[in-house]
């Protein structure tokens, strides 16, 4: 099931490369984000453990929200990435490297990006197995001409950029090759999930879909 869902995590970038950040304290509120999203082209999406209910509403939407490919974000340990994959999601996501936590991922065929910002962690990274990192936060590490760098001496490695992207600047991270799909929660605004507004979620969705076919035609 690994090796299909990187296939499938694959195709869905290839297709939209954005992975909306879903944070929610409430299992029905994250489903009906997560089909707000997958009905304006989005089908993956990274729950955030920054909750108490986060376990849940992974669950909720792996159960409920059929096609999408839902992952794990802000996972810190590995009891975290163990409680995160028992619920069901099909890849992990870390706002840093930790050694333990990448293997106990790699182990398990399981896709893992785990954040990196400087040229020593994704040397790291790359030691430890990894071809596929977050580049985290991405506005504030360097943005594009830092992943630019980083692109042209690791030649294998491929970058999810996460923190600060926005749909201003979306097109310009897309632009760079290396990259295999941006994060971020500018799709999930928290203003129009408590006013129950997921029409305005789904807009957002299209106009990002629409952006980076621009950017990637």
């Amino acid at each position: 099931m690994s090796e299909m869902t990187a296939n499938s995590l694959e195709d869905k970038f290839q297709a939209a490369p954005i992975v909306p950040l879903i944070e929610a304290d409430d299992p029905g509120v994250a489903v009906h984000t997560a089909k707000a999203l997958q009905a304006g082209g989005l089908d993956v999406v990274e729950v955030v453990l920054r909750t108490d209910a986060a376990l849940d509403c992974m669950e909720a939407i792996v159960k409920e929200a059929y096609g999408i490919i839902v992952g794990a974000g802000t996972v810190l340990t590995v009891d975290q990435a163990e409680q995160v994959l028992s619920r069901g999601v099909q890849f992990v996501v870390s706002p840093g490297l930790v050694d333990s936590v990448a293997r106990y991922c790699l182990d398990r065929s399981t896709p893992m990006f785990a954040g990196t910002m400087t040229a020593g962690e994704v040397q790291r990274a790359y030691a430890l197995g990894l071809r596929t990192v977050k580049f985290f936060p991405a506005k504030l590490a360097g943005g594009v001409p830092m992943l630019k760098a980083l692109s042209s001496v690791f030649r294998e490695m491929r970058f999810m950029p996460t923190g600060g992207v926005s749909a201003k600047n979306l097109s310009e991270f897309l632009a760079v090759p290396s990259v295999i799909a941006c994060g971020g929660s500018w799709l999930t605004p928290k203003g129009s999930i408590e006013a129950g507004d997921y029409n305005a979620i789904t807009k957002l969705a299209i106009e990002a879909v629409a952006l980076a076919k621009a950017a990637r035609p």
